[in-house]
């Protein structure tokens, strides 16, 4: 590994953690970047999952304060996305990457459907509160497992398919829900990163994972302070935009 690609992979991780922190997907930068320079793509996929943990801890972090109180609500979610992660990390291990690549920019598109039309979703729970308790819980409890599932399966976009369901779901403040996206994305991370050091450890590459947790890091922190600043509206558009970017890159580079 040189110098530059090096450099380059440790930008990548920065920029990752930034995105990953704001919106998600910060997965479709490290993954190609990895790959252009030649790392075998399990072994990518899998240092890369490793790496990014470092990210998800200063996210995370950063976002504390709109998390005060907050609690039960993420007892109630964590051992959800805890048992989704490892039914993913496990899935990776033994089924090829096609099994996943056909629903995978479906989840994403409605995903983004889901966080445009949140508001609305939420006007019409908040007139008709009766109807809100036959399926406001399973329908988050089913979501939130397999959004884990798939996070650590690839983790690409596990960000957006979480805003989606919150803002579908909640009528907490969207920075609020951002702040419970950046703990359970951390868990579906650091859960399938612990199997692959358990079970795939041949194809962890242990320079990569250095070079993307040291960017990420850093990313984390500049993420949480920037997107903790982002107006609501705006939020949603570059979710979306994102969401966008993500269906692309999977259907036409994937």
């Amino acid at each position: 590994m040189t110098f530059w690609s090096a450099a380059a992979i440790a930008l990548a991780g920065t920029a990752a953690g930034m995105i990953n922190t704001i919106v998600g997907s910060g997965t479709l930068i490290t993954f190609p970047t990895l790959l252009f320079f030649g790392i075998n793509p399990l072994a990518a996929n899998v240092s890369n999952t490793l790496g990014l943990v470092a990210g998800g801890v200063t996210g995370a972090w950063g976002y504390r304060h709109e998390l005060t109180g907050q609690a039960p609500s993420l007892r109630r979610l964590i051992p959800l996305s805890l048992v989704g992660s490892i039914i993913g990390a496990a899935l990776l291990l033994v089924l090829p990457p096609s099994a996943f690549n056909a629903i995978v920019p479906v989840l994403i598109a409605l995903a983004l459907v889901l966080v445009v039309l949140g508001p609305r979703i939420q006007a019409w729970a908040a007139r008709d509160r009766h109807a809100q308790p036959a399926w406001h819980a399973p329908a988050m409890a089913g979501g939130v497992l397999l959004a884990g599932m798939y996070g650590g399966y690839f983790g690409a976009a596990q960000g957006v398919l979480l805003m989606g369901l919150f803002s579908a779901l909640s009528a907490e403040p969207l920075q609020r829900l951002n702040g419970y996206k950046n703990v359970l994305a951390l868990i579906v991370n650091f859960v399938a990163a612990l199997l692959f050091v358990g079970f795939a450890r041949e194809h962890v590459d242990w320079r990569v994972v250095a070079l993307i947790a040291g960017g990420s890091f850093v990313g984390g922190v500049l993420g949480a302070r920037i997107g903790r600043r982002i107006p609501p509206g705006v939020l949603r558009l570059l979710i979306v935009a994102i969401g966008v970017v993500a269906i692309v890159k999977l259907i036409w580079f994937g």
